[in-house]
């Protein structure tokens, strides 16, 4: 990369820094040369080293695949890159026991966290998470960064400990911390050199508490040099993708054409799905690159709902167009809680305890399944009749009854069933039994199960499974092993292999770039912006439009209704 005499200056630069630049403008690349430059001046003490922070497992592997490249593996022994989340749990799991000295911390996963929460209103949630944090020692991810400044915040000594083990921490995607985040990073910013890397532009995480004023905050606290990288472009050089990102912020898009990117509007058909024209642009879009190696393409839609609507659609052959392969970025609540039906399975036991294992493993499924988003009322009404059988043995009603009738048939069939001892193959068995039930809410348990990975030769889960089997000849801790294979997977920032084609919403593509990138909005549902959004929305709507189109390294194409389109376009 050709140093510009901005980043020749940041790269300088001996205080704390602040480099401010748009997507692809290389603020990743530069930050790295300067942890490089700082680890090879040999002023770090032995143990310590250089904190990268980041937000997202899949970019943390990519900053750590970036840093391989202009690093060398000596050098690399003195850089830390880690998630904030990640960052926060390693101060509370050893120093956890100062906050709660009554009880030892135990993780709530996320998708527990989601059917514990399911019926909590928004009011009432921050009160009952710091209850089960203090009367049951359970620790929900929301409350890391929180309590990980409360501890700083107590103790000056702890936090000099930390500032001391970390002399220089580059915060990346420093415009989406929320206030929990910015207290530690301030308390750390005493004794530490922050180096802060953010554009305000990018900012689309409003709704975890992303402030506009955030940058402000810390120029106020910390008086840093400041850098601005805007008008370069490292990523998509040699195209206008950015130029037509940046001209969506202000309306200057209008009426022009971008030789990269390009508007595509649909309308209804007769006896044709209205995904059909997407499809076709996501086939076109692989057909340009089928000579090129290693290339990956990406559908970016605005929910999670529509984004399963539309993987159905690509994984079958209707209207003459092919089954694509494809991998979908799920939300990690309903297909873990539906592998967790699977790993109750996979332990077996007596047709009557697994029948209520069952019952309760649904129970919490129905619950959960949903993430941080509150069940329809008909799934809550249906997981009230669900939890009083499991207290009186009582329910009512044809469809109820099914489920409790459908949960006691599987589990007498997987008793009299002989497993063969290969994780994956007895997986695929269990699911398979779930997805024949007749009962949909049993059933879709196995079609959420399908999202979910992590029986790959040499994962954490076969391997634990594998054990057991070895050791056993049974699978009596498959649950135990899942929960902590999630965990694991939650933290651990697992290099992905990113080619070939991937579903996902448009948030969960911030921080990581595809050749081609194909922006799918429906006529109904899943709508850039929704039918009643105020105008903060809308800005935000707007701004994640610019993220979705600007993670494309050689081309964007939006496909949008031609009724009652996308109103930026």
């Amino acid at each position: 990369m050709a140093l510009s005499p901005q980043k020749l200056a940041f790269l300088s630069c001996s205080g704390h820094a602040l480099a401010l630049a748009g997507p692809g403008a290389g603020k990743t690349h530069a930050a790295l040369m300067k942890a490089q430059q700082e680890i090879a001046s040999r002023t770090l003490k032995p143990g310590q080293k250089v904190l990268f922070l980041s937000f997202a497992r899949p970019t943390v592997a990519r900053i750590v695949e970036k840093a391989a490249e202009l690093i060398s593996p000596d050098e690399l022994k003195h850089l830390e890159i880690n998630t904030y989340h990640g960052f926060a749990w390693g101060i509370l799991r050893s120093h956890g026991y100062l906050l709660n000295t009554s009880r030892a911390i135990s993780l709530l996963p996320p998708p527990e966290a989601a059917a514990h929460f399911a019926d909590i209103d928004a009011g009432t949630r921050e009160r009952e998470m710091l209850r089960l944090f203090d009367e049951e020692g359970r620790l929900h991810f929301d409350l890391f960064a929180r309590l990980a400044a409360q501890l700083f915040q107590r103790g000056n000594r702890l936090a000099r400990i930390y500032c001391d083990a970390y002399p220089t921490v580059i915060l990346d995607e420093f415009q989406d911390t929320n206030a929990d985040e910015w207290t530690l990073v301030h308390k750390l910013g005493q004794h530490s050199r922050l180096i802060a890397l953010g554009d305000p532009d990018q900012r689309i995480y409003e709704f975890r508490g992303a402030d506009p004023h955030r940058l402000g905050n810390f120029v106020e606290a910390f008086h840093p040099c400041s850098f601005d990288f805007s008008g370069e472009n490292h990523r998509s050089s040699g195209t206008d993708i950015t130029a037509f990102g940046n001209d969506l912020l202000t309306d200057r898009n209008r009426g022009k054409e971008y030789t990269h990117v390009k508007i595509v509007r649909y309308g209804f058909r007769k006896n044709q799905s209205p995904h059909f024209r997407a499809k076709a642009e996501v086939l076109a879009a692989l057909r340009r690159l089928r000579d090129q190696p290693n290339t990956a393409v990406a559908i970016l839609v605005p929910s999670k709902a529509f984004m399963l609507q539309f993987s159905h659609y690509l994984s079958s052959d209707l209207d003459g167009l092919p089954a694509l392969r494809h991998d979908v970025a799920m939300d990690a609540a309903s297909p873990s809680l539906a592998a967790h039906v699977i790993a109750i399975l996979l332990e077996g036991g007596s047709t009557a305890a697994l029948a209520s294992r069952l019952v309760g493993a649904l129970h919490t499924h129905i619950r959960g399944r949903g993430g941080n988003k509150a069940p329809a009322q008909a799934e809550m009404s249906l997981a009230g009749a669900i939890s009083t059988y499991i207290s009186t043995g009582k329910i009512r009603g044809k469809n109820r009854e099914l489920i409790v009738e459908e949960c006691l048939r599987i589990a007498a069939v997987r008793t009299d069933l002989r497993l063969s001892g290969n994780p994956e193959e007895d997986w695929a068995v269990m699911r398979e039994l779930i997805a024949k039930s007749t009962a949909p809410q049993v059933a879709r348990v196995a079609e959420d199960a399908r999202f979910l990975r992590l029986l790959h030769r040499g994962s954490a889960l076969r391997t634990a499974l594998s054990e057991t089997w070895r050791t056993r000849g049974d699978y009596i801790s498959a649950e135990a092993a899942l929960r902590e294979a999630l965990l694991q997977e939650h933290f651990i920032a697992a290099q992905k292999d990113w080619r070939g084609l991937h579903v996902m919403t448009i948030h969960k593509a911030k921080g990581k770039e595809f050749d081609e990138v194909v922006i799918y909005e429906g006529m109904f549902s899943g709508r850039i912006v929704a039918a009643n959004a105020d105008i903060r929305r809308v800005a935000q709507s707007r701004l994640a439009l610019r993220v979705a189109v600007t993670r494309a390294i050689r081309r964007a194409t939006i496909v949008t209704p031609q009724r009652n389109g996308c109103p930026f376009l």
